[in-house]
């Protein structure tokens, strides 16, 4: 029954979370949250950290202790409610990689400090709703992928058949291969560094080629593109309605009270 009663919101938890939820507030966390960004990347300087070394470590840490702070008053203010809300929970986990030791193996988690930039996402509604579409479009983007991957293996498969024996630095095995495809699927120096060199062996190797990047470059790429932005808009559609239907509420219950106010005189 105390359990209960303790998670009961408390006039002083009230006033708290209407604190870390107000406008002011998150803007004040984002504008750290920058600053700290600013100070890891100068803490990368050797000539910096030469002369303000003591300086930058002590922002660093101003920085992370605010961050905690800020974390401290959200449980204390939410209790359980807190770890329903997912960008609660990916700020808990990011502040607490920053917390990790820095000596012997837990050295290499130091520079997972950085991470901390990523908290802007969760400050800023405008990138929240990039990434919640993203992550609405990742089981379609799953079939997707599938294919992809359907099409590198076969394409590996046969570019390994087809140019092993000539070009066995690009094409000697299938992780060979399939690197390779992937390098021609990005455009990056497809043509001079890897096609033409080919088809001075293997004039007809453009008909692997060219249809290989018409399907993976241009099609299912541009499918993978199309999946994330229908996200994003159904992303910001449903935002539209519940802000409508707030609106409609609110309305509704000033009618309200305007026809109970009528009805008494």
């Amino acid at each position: 029954m105390s359990d209960v009663q303790s998670d009961q919101p408390t006039p002083e938890r009230n006033r708290i979370e209407k604190l870390v939820s107000s406008a002011r507030f998150e803007n004040a966390i984002f504008v750290v949250i920058v600053f700290n960004a600013i100070i890891l990347g100068l803490e990368t300087s050797a000539f910096v950290m030469s002369h303000v070394g003591g300086l930058i470590h002590f922002l660093d840490s101003a920085c992370l202790s605010i961050f905690v702070f800020e974390i401290a008053l959200k449980l204390y203010a939410r209790r359980w409610q807190f770890f329903r809300r997912g960008w609660s929970v990916f700020d808990l986990i990011i502040v607490g990689v920053a917390l990790l030791p820095g000596s012997s193996g837990l050295s290499v988690l130091r520079a997972l400090r950085i991470l901390r930039v990523l908290r802007v996402i969760s400050v800023a509604p405008r990138l929240r709703r990039v990434v919640e579409g993203f992550i609405t479009a990742l089981p379609g983007m799953a079939s997707v992928f599938l294919l992809m991957t359907l099409i590198f293996y076969i394409g590996s498969v046969m570019a390994t058949k087809l140019f092993a024996s000539e070009f066995p630095h690009w094409f000697g095995n299938l992780g060979l291969s399939a690197y390779s495809l992937f390098q021609i699927m990005t455009l990056e120096s497809w043509s001079m560094g890897i096609v033409r060199p080919v088809m001075e062996v293997y004039p007809l190797a453009w008909a692997f080629f060219v249809p290989f990047i018409m399907v993976t470059t241009f099609a299912v790429v541009n499918l993978l593109v199309g999946l994330i932005v229908n996200s994003m808009q159904d992303a910001h559609h449903e935002e539209d309605v519940a802000k409508t239907d707030t609106y409609r509420d609110e309305v509704l219950k000033r009618l309200e009270a305007i026809e109970a106010k009528l009805n008494s005189k």
